[in-house]
């Protein structure tokens, strides 16, 4: 079988660095080019690192002719400092991204949103990603997944105090979080990083949203592959 290609962007971040670590162990790729603003950690032989300004993205055009672009860029509006530089980040350049990618005719493009997403909605935080989302998907591209997780458990470089206390209360009234609450359980980030590695095999067209509990139900179909 012949291997595909990628290119991520955010392989630093809490997902992208476990989900660069199944794609290079998958074996289905043979080229995976990252975008980072630094070096990474990790190290692997099909990787190919680019220290790019992502606000000239468009000087990389040529990197977007892959099978699979997985985004998995974001940040916070505390680590971001201000609304504007938050909505740079999680909105300007995940679209530009999917403009590259369309114009690049790629296969598959799987994107990190989060639970709440809505281009309506009173919350900055969720109008900025529902905008997002609704961006990407006026672009027809061939294939996108959109992940939308809820509060992400997992190892992060930055202490944040307020998500540490959130996710062990989650851990603790799990239980209460059934039937339609379920989608707002907690999940690992290595839930949602396997699951984006299982997406990027599917060959089905069109948009797909999986919302934090399906997200878990499709990175449990692991082993099928």
């Amino acid at each position: 079988m012949t291997k595909k290609t990628a290119l991520v962007l955010g392989a630093t971040g809490v997902v992208g660095t476990q989900l660069l670590k199944r794609l290079c162990t998958s074996k289905d790729y043979q080229t995976i080019h990252l975008f980072t603003r630094r070096e990474l950690e990790y190290k692997d032989s099909v990787c190919k690192v680019h220290i790019v300004d992502f606000d000239n993205m468009k000087e990389f055009a040529d990197l977007f002719h892959v099978n699979d672009v997985f985004i998995c860029l974001g940040t916070t509006i505390k680590k971001a400092k201000s609304k504007e530089a938050f909505r740079k980040v999680d909105y300007d350049y995940v679209v530009e991204a999917g403009k590259l990618a369309k114009a690049a005719n790629v296969e598959n493009v799987l994107v990190i949103s989060a639970i709440g997403a809505d281009s309506k909605s009173s919350f900055f935080y969720s109008r900025v990603k529902g905008d997002m989302e609704e961006i990407l998907k006026q672009l027809k591209l061939n294939s996108l997944h959109i992940f939308r997780p809820s509060l992400l458990i997992g190892e992060r470089k930055e202490l944040r105090i307020g998500e540490k206390i959130s996710g062990k209360l989650s851990s603790i009234f799990e239980f209460l979080l059934v039937g339609p609450l379920r989608p707002y359980r907690a999940i690992h980030v290595e839930t949602v990083a396997t699951a984006m590695s299982i997406a990027a095999k599917s060959v089905t067209s069109g948009n797909h949203v999986y919302q934090s509990n399906e997200i878990e139900e499709l990175a449990n179909e692991r082993e099928l592959y």
